[in-house]
């Protein structure tokens, strides 16, 4: 019985649901159920008063043209299946009066009146068909402008840019009013009448704010801001009339860095960017972002101070640098001086002196001091960043100047010196005392390497050799070779092994060949001794 029951009861809803389904498809949603069933009742109530007075009247007219005013209530009710029954059934009507008042053999004015009967019909149909096109048309395009504004409120507000929405109409009128007055430069009119910022700055108006934009202003009050940014505008700063300038000269787009009081009286700079709509209406409604950069100014000021103080220190580290660079070049050359000046004391110390040895003393002499002249001179031009004289160079020759220096040196602790230069090798266009320079020291480092190990074989080989476009010049010492500790920090500035060492000589030379786009490699021998190869280019890329 319960069974029963319940399948009845299922029976008597589907019914209901598909009574309301083929409902739904006849008639629209549009205005309340009450509201559509009096329409339709009406409507109906027409249709057969129509048909009455068309069938059962001597009236003559077309009485049936009057079934658009059932058609045209119907529309607010009927959807267009409903309504085109609704049309089949005027049309019926029509036709069926038509039969039952003229018979067989209507005449020809009868025939008119229903033609202009159905003609009217048919055209007011097509008529609410189209109108019931554009509305849904217009229903949908509303629709989608509700949910675009939904989709940009909610950008808007979740936003974690500080977004305000401004009225800049009454701004904009003012300033056009001011060129359409003759003000064509609207900074130098803002300088000569200070006060017009702040008659602009109080035609704005805010209407909208996200809550980035409350926290960046520090505004508490219940969420919202207000209306006037008067407040808001740091004293003295001149964005804002960059910004009124973008309008006065019809930009459509502006950013620029600013500075904003906060409620609480924080001065914070700001990266302000707005962009001008071109329909002028829309002045009413204009988007302003603003990104808080107080903490990256405050880190590219710190920057600025500590590049600054990098570059006092780095200063100080160079002119130390350029002493103990000093310090070591000029060693030799005033060891040579003092040398050949006890020489000549020597010299003139025999009876009767010889005035030939002391000669050639004093001329070493003043060619070591003019050498030391030279370093002194080229370090100045470091110093003063001025360039160095460049000159073509023999090497094979600069390396028999060189050995002439050195040679006391090599007289004094028995080594030989060999000179192999290679065919075919051309000049280079370097500076000669800074090539001199490096080949003094890599010479002076193989007699101190020889000396330090007390080698039988004491021997020098110097060769030139042509080198990929390059020049290459090797100094290869009979000496005991670099050890693995040595390798690695070969030219690290103050590393040496020597006890009265300063660990520059190797640093200063690979850094002058660099600064003329020259290169210095130091390795071991296979044979034995260690290997420093310099390698220049044939004209320097520097000079």
């Amino acid at each position: 019985m319960t069974a029963a029951i319940t399948i009845m009861r299922a029976k008597v809803d589907g019914d209901h649901i598909m009574s309301a389904e083929r409902a739904g498809v006849l008639f629209n949603q549009r205005g309340g159920g009450s509201h559509r069933i009096t329409v339709a009742l009406i409507a109906a109530f027409l249709m057969v008063a129509v048909f009455t007075i068309d069938t059962f009247t001597e009236i003559e007219g077309a009485i049936a043209v009057l079934y658009v005013i059932v058609l045209l209530l119907s529309s607010e009710v009927l959807t267009r299946m409903g309504l085109l029954l609704a049309l089949a059934g005027c049309i019926f009507l029509t036709i069926l009066s038509y039969f039952l008042t003229h018979g067989p053999d209507p005449d020809l004015q009868t025939f008119i009146r229903l033609a202009v009967s159905l003609a009217a019909l048919t055209i007011t149909m097509a008529l609410l068909l189209r109108n019931d096109a554009f509305r849904d048309e217009l229903i949908a395009r509303n629709a989608e402008i509700r949910e675009s504004e939904a989709r940009y409120r909610s950008i808007f507000d979740g936003a974690r840019v500080a977004l305000w929405e401004r009225d800049y109409s009454q701004l904009r009128t003012h300033l056009m009013g001011l060129k359409a007055s003759g003000v064509s430069d609207l900074e130098e009119h803002a300088r000569r009448h200070p006060e017009v910022i702040d008659d602009c700055i109080g035609l704005l108006r805010t209407v909208a704010a996200n809550e980035a934009a409350r926290e960046l202003l520090g505004t508490t009050s219940a969420g919202k801001v207000s209306n006037s940014m008067v407040h808001f505008i740091a004293a003295g700063d001149q964005t804002f009339l960059h910004v009124m300038n973008a309008i006065f000269n019809g930009q459509s787009y502006f950013e620029g860095k600013g500075t904003i009081t906060t409620d609480s009286g924080e001065i914070k700079q700001v990266l302000l960017s707005i962009s001008f709509p071109e329909d002028i209406a829309a002045f009413n409604r204009v988007v302003v972002g603003m990104v808080d950069i107080t903490q990256r100014e405050m880190t590219e000021a710190a920057l600025v101070e500590a590049r600054a103080e990098f570059a006092k220190a780095s200063k100080a580290a160079t002119i130390g640098a350029l002493s103990a660079s000093l310090a070591h070049e000029l060693n030799q050359p005033l060891g040579a001086i003092a040398v050949n000046a006890q020489t000549l004391l020597r010299w003139l110390d025999r009876d009767p002196p010889d005035l030939s040895a002391i000669r050639r003393s004093a001329e070493r002499i003043i060619r070591d001091g003019q050498r030391a002249s030279d370093i002194i001179h080229n370090t100045r031009n470091l110093l003063t960043q001025q360039e160095s004289k460049a000159e073509w160079i023999d090497l094979a020759t600069l390396i028999d100047e060189t050995h002439s220096l050195v040679e006391h040196d090599l007289k004094r602790d028995g080594i030989t010196v060999t000179v192999r230069p290679g065919e075919g090798v051309p000049r280079v266009k370097s500076v000669r005392v800074e090539i001199q320079q490096v080949m003094i020291n890599l010479m002076t480092n193989a007699i101190q390497a020889i000396n330090g190990a007390k080698c039988p074989v004491r021997e020098i080989v110097v060769e030139i050799q042509p080198v990929d476009g390059m020049v290459g010049v090797s100094v290869k010492d009979s000496g005991p070779g670099i050890s693995p500790e040595g390798m690695e920090k070969l030219f690290t500035p103050f590393y040496t092994t020597k006890a009265e060492g300063l660990g520059m000589g190797l640093s200063i030379c690979r850094s002058t060949l660099e600064s003329r786009g020259g290169k210095l490699d130091g390795f071991n021998h296979p044979d034995g001794g260690a290997v420093f190869k310099m390698t220049l280019p044939i004209e320097d890329p520097h000079l």
